[in-house]
């Protein structure tokens, strides 16, 4: 039952030999605030019920002071990509972003579930690190240290240890329980349903990354000469990675391309051609947790200097059809910040048609990250056709969406950004043609195949059926 593979990390408790216990600042970062107002880490650990209302935490198309993010539907039903940034996260100058793609029947589901917990769950571990520290000479880190070049000196260079091995248990125990969470989740059905992940904490000039599947995140860096270049920062976990491949084929999962499709590896079950996974790692996928896919995540740590620019997330729908270079350029060379994210995806949409022209395009999630912290002018957003809505909590859309899995069927929802009169959209948008559009509705009613429209854009290609027997009345 479970992971085919674990990794125990060791646990070494240790105090200062003067008894003097190792603070969070420290760590590098206050997570107290006791000097305003005597605020205590628990104010800033929140449940599912708060996060409408909770200020700095953006997840549908908009921006933020630092950030903007948007999304669009692809061409094969509901849009099961989700997406985050939570500034101030933990303090000030602590940033979460994430990107999450779901794959399968309720995908979409998983990927919201994942979008909302996975963020508690680093607080969680968080707060119950600094409760420890509260205990005179008692501190605990875990996970094997890694010394990082940025210390000038030995005492520097232990704090970099440590804060790094927090956050590294950190994102181990976070993705674990994440997963636990799911399989346990009593209506939410993930046997064949699954979602990726790409999160990163920016700590000052600290990055912190855990990822699983494709989604990917990049860094837009200045070279010596000016000149922008891309850094990828993750991995695509695919299943022909030689290490991803050696552990499913350990565990008796098989690996193999389509004839139609040879450049798509794809992990099925031992005893039967389902489901075609395209990832080695995900949240859920029970049906193939015990034959070598897993939710444990990479983890890396990244010094961010000023010649690095802004960071980039995104799901395989942009990868699919953009390089990192060709990302980078488009948004640097976005007018305004805020419409970064939103000329990526439309760049993405044209690349789909031109590219892959009898495929369905799949969805398109964005999250740029500026490392400056600057974001454009309130008139200059209002220019790029961005609804003001978007700049609060979302409440109603929050109302409107379902991670519990209670509603039977999906309901496609409509971007508040989109403009209705498509004469006023400066950079000529290519036109959303599943808004309105009464074939799509109409596929709320079909039962979701994994083989309809079979290319690279499907994480899943079939699904096994189990169907309970019934009395016959």
């Amino acid at each position: 039952m479970g992971c085919c593979i674990s990794t125990s990390s060791r646990s070494t408790c240790s105090s200062r030999s003067n008894g003097e216990k190792i603070s969070s600042s420290h760590l590098g970062f206050k997570l107290c605030g006791r000097n305003r107002a005597k605020k205590t880490f628990a104010d800033h650990v929140v449940t599912l019920q708060h996060l409408p209302s909770m200020p700095n935490r953006i997840f549908t198309n908009g921006k933020s002071r630092t950030s903007c993010i948007f999304t669009q539907q692809g061409r094969k039903g509901i849009n099961q990509d989700a997406m985050i940034v939570w500034e101030d996260f933990i303090s000030e100058d602590v940033t979460f972003c994430g990107i999450f793609d779901g794959h399968g029947p309720h995908g979409h589901l998983v990927a919201r579930k994942v979008r909302d917990a996975l963020p508690l769950k680093l607080l969680s571990f968080l707060h119950s690190f600094q409760s420890r520290q509260n205990v005179p000479g008692k501190t605990c880190f875990r996970g094997n240290s890694k010394k990082l070049d940025g210390g000038d000196s030995e005492k520097d260079g232990s704090t970099e240890d440590k804060l790094d091995s927090l956050w590294r248990d950190a994102f181990l125990k976070s993705y674990k329980a994440m997963d636990k969470e799911l399989r346990s989740h009593p209506n939410l059905d993930c046997f064949c349903s699954g979602s990726t992940a790409v999160t990163i904490v920016k700590q000052g000039l600290n990055l912190f990354m855990g990822y699983i599947g494709d989604s990917r995140a990049i860094l837009g860096s200045k070279d010596s000469s000016d000149s922008m270049v891309a850094i990828q920062l993750t991995v695509d976990l695919k299943p022909d990675l030689p290490r991803e491949a050696e552990r499913i084929k350990r565990c008796k999962g098989r690996v193999f391309a389509l004839q139609d499709e040879p450049e798509v590896p794809r992990v099925w079950l031992p005893f039967d051609d389902a489901p075609g996974l395209a990832m080695a790692r995900a949240f859920g996928d029970f049906c193939l947790k015990e034959y070598g896919v897993i939710s444990i995540p990479e983890f890396s740590h990244r010094l961010l200097t000023e010649r690095d620019q802004f960071i980039v997330l995104a799901s395989d729908g942009v990868w699919d059809v953009l390089s990192n270079e060709e990302v980078v350029e488009i948004v640097s060379s976005a007018p305004t910040r805020s419409s970064a994210a939103r000329i990526l995806v439309d760049s993405a949409a044209r690349e789909w048609k031109n590219k892959y022209p009898t495929s369905k395009m799949d969805d398109c999630a964005v999250v740029c990250l500026f490392l400056d912290g600057k974001m454009d002018s309130e008139s200059d957003y209002d220019e790029q056709g961005f609804s003001s809505a978007t700049l609060q909590s979302n409440h109603s859309v929050t109302a409107m969406e379902s991670d519990d899995g209670q509603n039977s069927e999906p309901s496609l929802q409509r971007n508040f950004t989109v403009r209705s009169s498509e004469e006023n959209d400066p950079y000529r948008r290519l036109p959303v043609e599943f808004e309105g559009n009464e074939e799509t509705e109409a596929a709320e009613d079909q039962n979701w195949s994994g083989l309809e429209g079979v290319t690279r854009v499907n994480s899943l290609v079939q699904l096994p059926r189990f169907s309970e027997e019934r009395p016959s009345s």
